[in-house]
């Protein structure tokens, strides 16, 4: 009988444990996997004889590393068509708020996402997954928003769950119903929030599409009040809770995810102190978005100081969108994160490993340590700090997803 299913070895470990070593570090390190979890980790001198005697599959780092498995805890891959006409548009002095209001901006992918067909969608959204995998992630969540009405809704969302079923990889699905408002709608918000809370929210979660529900609080979006009447609902049909807060306005956006105990608040650049001390009382995370920070040209950081010394989490992800984030590396996005938004390398890292998974609700994964499920990445680097370093390389030579090798 084989000692293991997979032993990785001749290398160094940065197991993103908090409290220790930084990066949680073990040179020369080993990592014992059965079946999908890790049944030990450390210094290959201790390495126990009978669990590494005799494995299955061996991974061979050649003196590089091994890391969590990135997990990208925002993205909006499933949508039809792209924005490029907007870019130009930007690039010649319209604002982002100024193509929103002229009918430009989210409600164009909303009418190119709508026309789509489900197998143009899949595949779309299967080649922008393709491309964030191979940079070392192995856990993404997918957003809806897109359709603003039931039927394509419903839509996106069964096509994020479908692309679990075809790439090797874990899927968190929102159902992000408040994003925009439809033309339909355009004269009958209260017609539209009713929509969302009295149809959408209770189908999506009849169906299990959707793990949690997002909104766009914002004054191009919807109110606090409007995303109040949504979480309320979300949370008595058992979604968890995301908001984007805060990310052209000091909306209260953070205070009010807070109060309603959301996971997350996610952009944040105009947050104030008092959103961030709120954050840090509640438990919710912060969710930086330096991709969109850096395409729509911004110049207000997030609260970064604040969020630190309030000891809040500080995720990073790459917002892949068409409209403000068409961003699909992970790695660049946590290049982004230290050069704009001065987060340290480890602190980058540990937003898209540790800091990022129980933003997704996942409890077994983000860090390397017994028990935990064998999500893994292996790199090409002589230390981690290299991973935010490097701008549009790839040190990935292996992903282990599941205890399964993804090369």
């Amino acid at each position: 009988m084989s000692s293991c299913d997979l032993l990785i070895r001749n290398g160094a470990i940065a197991t993103m444990t908090a409290g220790g070593e930084p990066y949680g570090t073990i040179p020369d390190g080993v990592v014992v996997i059965r079946g999908d979890v890790i049944v030990w980790v450390g210094r290959a001198e201790d390495a126990p004889s009978d669990l590494i005697a005799d494995p299955i599959e061996v991974l061979d780092l050649d003196g590089g590393w091994v890391t969590p498995g990135l997990i990208d805890a925002h993205t909006h891959l499933v949508f039809g068509g792209d924005r490029a006409g907007e870019f130009e548009r930007r690039l010649s002095g319209a604002t982002y708020e100024e193509i929103a209001r002229s009918g430009g901006g989210i409600l164009s992918t909303v009418s190119a996402t709508r026309a789509a067909d489900d197998e143009t969608l899949l595949a779309l959204a299967s080649r922008r997954l393709g491309g964030l995998m191979a940079h070392g992630l192995t856990t993404v969540e997918i957003k809806s928003g897109y359709g603003l009405d039931l039927e394509t809704e419903l839509r996106m969302l069964r096509v994020a769950r479908a692309l679990e079923a075809e790439h090797d990889v874990s899927i968190s699905t929102t159902l992000l119903g408040l994003h925009a408002l439809p033309p339909e709608y355009a004269h009958d918000r209260v017609g539209y929030v009713d929509l969302v809370c009295n149809e959408m929210i209770p189908e999506v979660a009849r169906l299990g599409l959707a793990d949690a529900a997002d909104a766009f609080c914002e004054g191009i979006g919807f109110t606090p009040a409007e995303c109040t009447r949504m979480f309320r609902t979300a949370t008595d049909h058992g979604l968890a809770l995301r908001l984007h807060a805060d990310q052209l306005s000091d909306s209260k956006g953070a205070e009010l995810a807070a109060d309603h105990g959301a996971r997350s608040a996610d952009h944040l650049e105009y947050t104030s102190n008092a959103g961030a001390e709120a954050m840090a009382r509640s438990g919710t995370a912060a969710v930086l978005l330096p991709g969109a920070f850096y395409f729509l040209s911004e110049t207000r950081r997030p609260p970064i100081d604040t969020f630190r010394a309030a000891e809040v989490p500080m995720v990073v992800a790459s917002d892949l969108n068409p409209g403000s984030s068409p961003l699909g590396s992970p790695l660049l996005a946590m290049n982004f994160a230290c050069v704009l938004f001065r987060l340290t390398p480890e602190e980058a890292l540990a937003g898209m490993t540790r800091c990022a998974a129980p933003v997704l609700g996942y409890a077994d994964r983000g860090v390397i340590e017994v028990g935990t499920r064998a999500d893994l990445a292996c790199w090409d680097i002589g230390h981690p700090a290299e991973l935010s370093y490097w701008i549009g390389s790839n040190p990935c030579i292996a992903v282990v997803h599941g205890g399964r090798v993804r090369r």
